[in-house]
């Protein structure tokens, strides 16, 4: 977070400080800036669940070839923990997430033909301001799959 123009690091022996100062900020009206961040999360329509467990890839895809930035599976409320990026590392440019959806509902017991109908998710996406968060949602079942830019 940047305040008056100085970075906060928030650390647990300044932690009263830093919501102080904080909280003295908005008081005195001097603006915020908040750093953004990438993340991301998947629903199971087919089950009406979270997709805990399936594999989701992030790339550069700014740069040939591709380059790999993160990998993560997602958790029981079907999120990718920590942040894809976030803070310096999250800058303008695009992306690329690779969510896994048959590798998921084949671990969950789904007869899926071969090959599947829905098989690796890519969303290529672009980041015009790394000072908003990018939330990447997706909604998936084994014949269909839809996302958006969330909050």
């Amino acid at each position: 977070m940047v305040l008056g123009g100085r970075w906060l690091e928030a650390r647990c022996t300044i932690c009263r400080t830093i919501v102080h100062n904080i909280a003295g900020a908005y008081a005195a009206g001097t603006r915020i800036i908040s750093m953004g961040k990438l993340t991301t999360h998947v629903l199971d329509i087919a089950a009406g669940i979270p997709a805990a467990g399936m594999r989701v890839e992030l790339h550069d895809a700014g740069v040939n070839p591709p380059r790999l930035l993160g990998e993560r599976q997602t958790n029981e409320q079907g999120r990718c923990v920590p942040p894809f990026l976030e803070g310096p590392a999250f800058h303008a440019g695009r992306y690329r997430l690779t969510f896994y959806a048959a590798e998921y509902f084949r671990a969950r017991g789904a007869q899926l033909p071969e090959p599947p109908f829905v098989d690796a998710i890519v969303i290529a996406f672009g980041v015009a301001n790394p000072e908003e968060s990018y939330h990447v949602p997706l909604l998936v079942s084994p014949w269909s799959y839809s996302t958006y830019r969330g909050s």
